[in-house]
């Protein structure tokens, strides 16, 4: 996990409600929803890397986006993006189609699979968080959605950039 010296070891005793012993806790929860969520995509009809679900996300909140963008967007280079993009054109999760005034741009865009395959993930992963959900209690559930109401106002009001998700992350609560 998370914490020097695993779960349960002498860092695990921290400061109590310190931020960084909070911290810690929350860092191994992360992790744990992580593993939960990389599993329940890896169990979609259709196994996609977290790259290649990335770039379905990104296309998907940006229907047209040219090479250069995705290649912005998912924060890799122009070659990167074209094989990233060749590989989810051959599954049939993405087409290329010319741009209707720029002759030379490419717009990429889901195909009706594409968006399938994602409203699967989406689905499983959310039929996964929704199971351990449910093995909480009402008042800690409602704790949680508190503090993580909570947390993302204040990340939202310390960083202009945090909506945005960092490389395999998922903001939109997919």
């Amino acid at each position: 996990m998370t914490r020097p010296g695993g779960p349960g070891g002498d860092h695990a005793k921290g400061t109590g409600d310190g931020s960084e012993a909070v911290a810690l806790e929350v860092a191994d929860a992360v992790e744990s929803l992580a593993n939960l969520w990389a599993l329940a995509a890896q169990e979609a009809s259709l196994r996609l890397s977290p790259h290649q679900l990335r770039a379905l996300r990104v296309l998907e909140g940006a229907p047209g986006l040219n090479l250069t963008g995705l290649a912005e967007q998912l924060d890799t280079g122009l070659p990167t993006a074209s094989r990233l993009c060749d590989r989810l054109e051959a599954a049939g999760l993405l087409e290329r189609t010319l741009h209707p005034r720029k002759r030379r741009e490419v717009r990429l865009s889901l195909t009706a699979r594409g968006r399938r395959v994602l409203a699967d993930v989406a689905a499983r992963r959310t039929q996964a968080l929704a199971v351990a959900l449910a093995a909480m209690e009402s008042v800690d559930r409602d704790a949680l959605r508190r503090g993580m109401r909570a947390f993302l106002a204040a990340r939202n009001a310390s960083s202009p950039a945090a909506g945005q998700a960092p490389e395999g992350g998922e903001p939109s609560g997919r």
